[in-house]
């Protein structure tokens, strides 16, 4: 896999040379690099940082690995989590997974196999970033920042188009306007709420809804894109 540009990564680990060695390689390997030695510096990063991978040790003082990633996935964030830990144990793998992470490694580790783990996550989790995805009558293109609906392409503005993209990818997902407003606008937006409904009212415009049957509203929940 080629690197593909604007990637973020944040490794999370208590030993200073495991951090340097992995973030040389990393950097190395084309990727964005943040890195926290501790579990509170984690999620301050996190909130910053936004990263699509985070590369997160088990066992450190205070905040451990356990909590740092029950704590990212129950923000929302759509960030894979890939733990490390010194322990063989079928417990601990158990315990992570159940929690959230998305894959487990042991340490010691081959730097070849961290990567072979980032890459697999990153085209399970983020496959827009490798290209064009087919999601009904849609095209959604990341690399262009462009969407096709029924082989035309739509003129978007950016914020039209990370909306439009949002509910797409989670089409017959009930998205209340607080999410929309926290995953397209971001967690420091100081808008009104009711500007979701502006940018709705243009999109189905754009894709010619006028009976509401693809963007669907659900009075009181929030809105639904039906692409059945």
């Amino acid at each position: 896999m080629k690197p593909i540009p604007g990637i973020r990564i944040l490794l999370v680990d208590d030993e200073p040379h495991i951090l340097q060695f992995l973030e040389l390689g990393l950097v190395n390997e084309g990727f964005d690099i943040r890195t926290a030695p501790d579990g509170m510096t984690a999620i301050t990063l996190a909130q910053q940082f936004n990263p699509h991978i985070v590369i997160l040790d088990v066992m450190m003082p205070g905040m451990d690995g356990f909590e740092v990633c029950r704590m990212l996935k129950k923000s929302g964030s759509e960030v894979a989590v890939i733990m490390l830990t010194a322990k063989d144990e079928v417990d601990d793998r158990v315990k992570g997974l159940t929690i959230g992470a998305d894959d487990y490694l042991v340490k010691p580790f081959s730097f070849d196999e961290l990567l072979a783990r980032i890459r697999a996550r990153l085209r399970n989790q983020f496959p827009m970033l490798f290209g064009e995805v087919a999601i009904g009558p849609f095209k959604v293109d990341d690399r262009r920042k462009e969407i096709v609906f029924n082989g035309q392409v739509l003129e978007l503005s950016p914020t039209e188009y990370e909306l439009l993209k949002y509910m797409v990818t989670n089409h017959g997902i009930v998205l209340s306007k607080a999410t929309i407003l926290d995953k397209v606008w971001g967690y420091d937006f100081g808008g009104e709420e009711n500007i979701v409904e502006v940018y709705v009212r243009s999109l189905r415009d754009k894709l010619g809804d006028k009976e509401h049957q693809l963007i669907r509203t659900l009075r009181g929940a929030g809105y639904r894109v039906d692409l059945s």
